[in-house]
């Protein structure tokens, strides 16, 4: 039996807006989605990404991403979030954890994430070094992301000693 002490868990949640710079493309999960409007961000923008990565460092108490990878230093601009999450994971197993399953729910009117869904998870469970599920959410028109002003996602990770 695994004693409390031994799993932890963390939320993280990440949201960018859309943009209009043609020189940047849109990455969810680490897949490129080619002829969807992009979005803004000092890295690559790729949400589910950056929550996967809080809900691991808070799972693990190791800060947040924003506090590892500064959005006002240089070094990051356009990072690949893919390579952040990958290093996330190896400073959570550093620590002494392990990835148990993380699940991000993805929340936007588009692009349409199911034919994607897989290659996304695959993605993300190679870069946090254990299970992630991807699931897509729609907010129904409300609010910022139902007006497609966005892209948020919300995950919560299980780690163990």
């Amino acid at each position: 039996m695994t004693a409390i002490t031994d799993v932890r868990v963390g939320q993280g949640f990440d949201v960018h807006r859309f943009c209009d710079d043609e020189g940047r493309r849109l990455v969810l999960g680490g897949v490129v989605f080619d002829g969807e409007r992009p979005l803004a961000g000092h890295s690559d923008a790729d949400v589910p990404a950056h929550a996967v990565a809080d809900a691991l460092l808070a799972a693990a108490d190791l800060g947040d991403l924003g506090a590892l990878f500064p959005d006002d230093d240089p070094q990051w601009a356009d990072a690949n979030s893919i390579g952040l999450l990958t290093e996330v994971s190896s400073r959570v197993r550093a620590a002494g954890w392990r990835v148990s399953n993380v699940s991000a729910a993805v929340i936007c009117e588009r692009p349409r994430l199911a034919p994607h869904r897989a290659m996304m998870a695959a993605n993300l469970s190679a870069a946090a070094g254990g299970p992630v599920t991807v699931t897509g959410r729609r907010a129904e028109g409300l609010g910022a992301i139902g007006r497609v002003e966005g892209i948020a996602c919300i995950a919560s990770a299980v780690i163990v000693r």
